[in-house]
């Protein structure tokens, strides 16, 4: 049985679809088709009831996808502790980034690692914290950075940026050459907010709510930019990380909000019961190392 098999399985039940599995696995169905047929066979037993319209596993193929993940993670640790013993010669760190914080930031950290170790590569995901705490808690992504508080019982972290939610507005706005707002004064105003995928979108509403009223949000968006893009058409007002303001152009105010004023937390964070490669850990404890120094 070849690994490939168990793996190529995997992704056909990732998927509930031959054709699917086999797009993003750059090969063609009928390819994918037989390797199933011949896993099957060597099993045998059958592993997806094609009875129905819908692909559907068989009680043998529930039992075999458990142990088939168990074995790919296996050989996926098995790779890890190779780039061990080549002295990160090679490698790959996959991290998560929410597409909402000056990158720039953390980008330095990176870019100092790999002039250190030249041969490891970084795979960069952009999503909200909660999608991204996802997927590092399901070994898709090595670590992640999201807004803290995260859940202790599954994430190791540590913290590397605090700072407010300023209010943007347009120019010609009544509010718009006020040096700071309080948040009640909002109660009116129409809201641009990112998506539900994003820690802010639950922290915003929570701060309106806890002054007590329900903020009208007129769109949502997984991206800051076309927030900008939005409230300099004067078409709402959004609440957008101080670090972020400070790149925005001239079409829109940035004001402090007081009474509460809304912070965030930034960390990044790694799984307690995954395995982490050699690399990430380096990259995890070189980090660390030039936070300490106020780089």
């Amino acid at each position: 049985m070849d690994i490939k098999h168990l793996q190529y399985f995997i992704e056909v039940t990732k998927y509930n679809s031959f054709s699917i599995a086999a797009e993003h696995l750059f090969i063609t169905q009928p390819t994918i088709s037989k390797m199933i047929k011949n896993l099957e066979t060597e099993l045998g037993v059958s592993l997806f009831d094609r009875s129905r319209k819908q692909l559907t596993l068989t009680d043998a193929g529930k039992v075999i996808l458990e142990q088939a993940k168990l074995v790919d993670q296996a050989f996926h640790n098995l790779e890890s502790e190779l780039d061990n013993l080549l002295g990160l010669k090679t490698g790959t760190i996959r991290i998560g980034l929410p597409p909402i914080f000056d990158a720039h930031f953390l980008l330095k950290f990176i870019g100092l690692f790999a002039n250190k170790y030249p041969g490891i590569t970084f795979q960069l995901t952009e999503d909200g914290s909660k999608k991204v705490e996802e997927e590092v808690e399901n070994n898709l992504l090595d670590v992640g950075v999201v807004v803290l508080p995260t859940n202790n019982e599954i994430f190791n972290h540590f913290s590397f940026m605090e700072e407010d939610l300023n209010l943007i507005l347009h120019p010609s706005h009544p509010l718009a050459n006020r040096e700071q707002i309080d948040l009640i004064e909002l109660a009116n105003e129409s809201f641009i907010l990112f998506n539900k995928e994003f820690v802010l979108h639950d922290r915003i509403i929570s701060s309106c709510h806890s002054v007590g009223f329900d903020p009208k949000i007129i769109s949502k968006s997984s991206q800051w930019s076309f927030i900008e893009e939005m409230v300099s058409w004067n078409l709402g007002v959004s609440l957008l990380p101080e670090s972020l303001c400070h790149q925005l152009n001239k079409k829109v105010r940035s004001i402090k909000v007081v009474n509460p004023s809304i912070s965030w937390n930034l960390g990044i964070i790694w799984a307690k019961h995954q395995y982490l490669s050699f690399a990430a850990r380096e990259w995890l404890t070189f980090t660390k190392k030039e936070l300490k120094k106020g780089i």
